[in-house]
């Protein structure tokens, strides 16, 4: 036993007592996950928050579609006036197109402007409410960590660490009863 100095003991010990208070700590240690799309597709705040948007995005296309409509119109009025018309109505038809395709162009912009901002609105307002859930529910039920799996980036997990359900199924029951 003359190879072992007594600062190899010392390491050896030191190295086992880490590995026994690691395994102590992590065998009691709950962890979970929940699968993220599974979430959001079941959580009613975030469907509510998709029909408010897609009802949005009608409202929008439809406003679109009538402006589209304005321009085919002018369209048709200057191939009318092409016809028959003096130059002076031709050059008015040719600018009433030229008004209202800017006029389509710019709602376009605006819109895709304005649904990318009111998208994170809606989502961002339930994501906070599904954080501050989460916390309030891995103290709860003692959880040390929880997990999101997102896009499939936990390559392996044991289908009973998954809390997706339950999660879901608490939330609903909070969002029906709104807090005062």
């Amino acid at each position: 036993m003359k190879w072992l100095t007594k600062k190899m003991v010392i390491g050896v010990l030191a190295v086992v007592i880490l590995i026994m208070v690691g395994w102590l700590c992590f065998r009691s240690s709950k962890i979970a996950y929940i699968d993220s799309a599974k979430l959001m597709t079941g959580y009613n705040a975030m469907v509510n928050a998709r029909k408010e948007y897609d009802s949005k995005g009608k409202t929008w296309q439809a406003n679109i579609d009538s402006l589209t409509k304005d321009v085919q119109g002018a369209i048709t009025t200057y191939e009318k006036t092409m016809a028959l018309g003096t130059d002076k109505e031709k050059q008015l038809a040719k600018d009433l197109i030229n008004t209202k395709q800017r006029q389509l162009q710019d709602y376009q912009a605006a819109i895709r402007k304005n649904a990318g901002e009111e998208e994170q609105r809606l989502t961002q307002n339930v994501l906070t409410t599904v954080n501050s859930f989460l916390q309030r529910y891995g103290k709860k039920h003692g959880y040390k960590m929880i997990l999101v799996a997102a896009n499939g980036n936990i390559a392996y997990a044991d289908a009973d660490l998954d809390i997706t359900d339950k999660v879901v199924e608490e939330l609903n029951k909070e969002y029906a009863v709104p807090a005062k």
